[in-house]
């Protein structure tokens, strides 16, 4: 693997959160209600709670945003990964650089997680996971249902998929184009190489190998090396 820690300390430095920045244009903050709206949907057409699992594909793998008890690796029909989610000017790029994120679009397939939350605590996790990827509304990349197929059988799993009807959703991008993305972008929450970097890593020590991920980290050092120099 080409990208490695030292591309991340290249590209890192500290930048505040702007609180004043307000929510992306067309949308306003996720209210105490609109959670328990979208908690009483979810849990009217989904599993029981004693199989509650939520599907990761991205930052969830490496930074859950809430308990599990189980973990399980699977696959997903009908949806992919891709960095299609755009554009961040807080969390992960800014105005000048803007980051992109990955979501589910719609095709092909996604190896990725399955965690499965405590049965005793179902709707409180529930709703952390909301807050955590649901903070303005209307959605960008709304949560749903979907069919993981793991080595223990298939699941009924929460996921997060894009809208391709929002304002938000990018395509068309070749993967240079991405990569020059991921490897300029800066936000407060830290780089789109450090999301990029930690992805990979934990889906490699999974023994997930997503072959498109793999050519942008190659592509994204070779872009922090160009503009920076190499790693020390």
């Amino acid at each position: 693997m080409r990208l490695n820690a030292g591309h991340v300390a290249l590209v890192h430095r500290g930048m505040p959160v702007d609180d004043d920045a307000g929510p992306p244009a067309g949308t306003e903050k996720s209210t105490d209600a609109d959670y328990d709206a979208t908690i009483a949907e979810l849990l009217a057409t989904g599993p029981e709670p004693a199989e509650m699992w939520f599907f990761a594909y991205g930052s969830l793998i490496w930074k859950p945003a809430c308990a599990f008890i189980e973990i399980r690796t699977g696959v997903v029909r009908g949806w992919h990964r891709a960095f299609c989610l755009g554009w961040n000017t807080r969390f992960r790029g800014s105005a000048e650089n803007p980051g992109l994120m990955l979501a589910l679009d719609h095709g092909g397939a996604c190896k990725g997680v399955a965690y499965r939350v405590p049965p005793d605590a179902a709707e409180a996790n529930l709703r952390k996971l909301l807050e955590r990827e649901m903070g303005w509304k209307p959605s960008s990349f709304p949560p749903r249902w979907v069919d993981v197929v793991t080595r223990d059988g298939r699941i009924r799993a929460l996921t997060f998929c894009i809208d391709r009807r929002s304002g938000r959703y990018v395509s068309g991008l070749s993967e240079a184009e991405i990569a020059g993305v991921l490897a300029r972008a800066v936000g407060a929450r830290g780089s789109m190489a450090e999301y990029l970097f930690n992805t990979i890593t934990h889906l490699e020590s999974l023994g997930i190998h997503d072959p498109h991920l793999w050519r942008l980290q190659d592509l994204v050092a070779a872009q922090i090396e160009a503009a920076l120099g190499p790693p020390a």
